[in-house]
């Protein structure tokens, strides 16, 4: 389903599963310019010190 948009005289329809789409496409380019991510583990609590 899309969003449909009035501007004056003209109507626009937005198609919101293409936006999502192209938001997920940029994301995993950015992804893969940036290279693997390292897994961050929690801080461990010192018990006993």
């Amino acid at each position: 389903m899309g969003k449909l948009i009035i501007d004056g005289n003209s109507v626009y329809e937005i198609d919101e599963a293409c936006i999502e789409r192209k938001g997920r496409q940029e994301k995993e380019q950015q992804d893969r310019q940036e290279g693997p991510k390292r897994r961050q583990y929690p801080e461990r609590s010192r018990r006993g010190i």
